[in-house]
């Protein structure tokens, strides 16, 4: 996979990407390095202050599994993060999802439609802030979410989730602390309706001759492994 950078550099000197440029959006394992979840994305806009990303529907992805086979989601509670896992390849299903990420941000928001472009809600994923590099933008999940609706109400989402990661040593009390308190920062921009909310994100459209970009072989490599 090849992306299209301008001369442009930020603090960490990677250039910006073009709009339509295509680069990998990953998270790391919880507790480990690897990434194990990668999907391919279409640069929208890339500023100093904002990076936007396509994800298109049908679009190749890696994604974990434990390692029978079992979806992480079908997994019980109790044994979601001890059980071994692997991943595998894997297409987007239903609509795309319009990712956006403000440089130091702890989370970035999703914007989800119905088929027919029908808005449906923006999402809040907690995650640790990006790592930008020559390929793409590096992360780890928090696990903690928040959902809003077009009429602005919100809901915190997968606290279960995020409680048994702390029983399961995947995150100590002070990162989870830490967590929470973004969680709570966030839920502050969705009472003021800051941006990205007001920005009226949820009236863009893809351009319609993006191809979907492919999942490269070697979608798991590391930046240092990469050239700028």
């Amino acid at each position: 996979m090849t992306g299209h950078t301008t001369q442009t550099t930020d603090g960490g000197g990677t250039g910006r990407w073009e709009p339509g440029s295509p680069i990998l959006w990953r998270y790391r394992e919880n507790g480990g390095h690897r990434p194990h979840i990668c999907r391919p994305v279409t640069v929208v806009s890339d500023t100093a202050d904002l990076l936007v990303v396509w994800l298109a529907p049908g679009t190749e992805c890696i994604k974990p599994v434990i390692a029978d086979g079992t979806p992480v989601h079908r997994e019980p509670l109790a044994t979601r993060y001890t059980r071994p896992r692997t991943v595998l390849r894997d297409q987007w299903h239903g609509t795309g999802v319009l990712k956006l990420a403000r440089p130091g941000d702890p989370w970035s928001v999703w914007l989800f439609w119905e088929p027919g472009w029908r808005f449906k809600s923006w999402y809040v994923n907690l995650e640790e802030p990006h790592t930008r590099w020559s390929g793409g933008v590096d992360s780890q999940d928090h696990f903690l979410d928040i959902s809003v609706r077009p009429d602005r109400s919100w809901r915190w989402h997968d606290e279960d989730e995020f409680a048994e990661a702390g029983r399961a040593g995947l995150m100590d009390a002070e990162q989870a602390a830490a967590v929470r308190a973004a969680g709570r920062a966030a839920v502050e921009v969705i009472r003021a309706w800051g941006a990205p909310f007001a920005d009226g994100w949820q009236h863009w459209r893809p351009d319609p001759g993006w191809p979907v970009p492919a999942l490269p072989a070697d979608w798991d490599r590391t930046p240092a492994q990469v050239s700028t």
